[in-house]
């Protein structure tokens, strides 16, 4: 793992307009400079969900640059390279991922879809603020990991710890 430049974390989902934008705002700024957050989604909306944004900037996270896109933007070879992958979504778990350059650390950490959410403003809003909670927990507890000393069977399974904390959805698949 690097020692000489932020860790890259890339988080996945398959639209990347809620879950996979909420965690790359979280860990830019939970992160405080030692990583560096990135998200993308195999079949992207090309646009954030407003809630998504409104929560996050109510939380007083910046919102500026983030930006729904495809996965693939970040497989090519002049992408950042990246030491951590994860799925926040089941349906991206399940498909097949494109092969990251660098063989980057992966790890499951779904939960529910606030952007699904039906009912009043407040029931959808009350999702989006459940989401970032939970992120924010995964988020937190993953950048507080003493990385640099841990081998990587073990922090592998911290990763995947992390993933099973409250929020978790049910089908937690095995990400390779």
């Amino acid at each position: 793992m690097p020692a000489d430049r932020p860790y890259n974390v890339l988080f996945l989902c398959t639209g990347n307009s809620a879950r996979s934008i909420i965690a790359e705002a979280l860990v830019n700024r939970l992160g405080e400079g030692r990583f560096r957050g990135f998200s993308a989604g195999s079949h992207p909306r090309g646009a954030i969900n407003p809630m998504a944004l409104r929560v996050l900037e109510e939380a007083g996270y910046p919102t500026e640059g983030l930006r729904s896109k495809s996965w693939d933007e970040f497989a090519r070879p002049d992408s950042p390279r990246m030491d951590f992958v994860f799925t926040v979504c089941d349906s991206a778990a399940g498909e097949v991922c494109p092969l990251w350059p660098g063989q980057p650390m992966t790890a499951h950490w779904g939960i529910e879809d606030p952007a699904a959410a039906e009912g009043t403003d407040f029931q959808r809003r009350a999702a989006f603020e459940a989401a970032q909670r939970y992120l924010r927990n995964r988020v937190a507890a993953f950048v507080n990991l003493p990385i640099g000393s841990l081998d990587r069977l073990s922090l592998g399974a911290k990763l995947q710890g992390i993933g099973s904390m409250d929020g978790a959805t049910a089908h937690r698949p095995h990400v390779a």
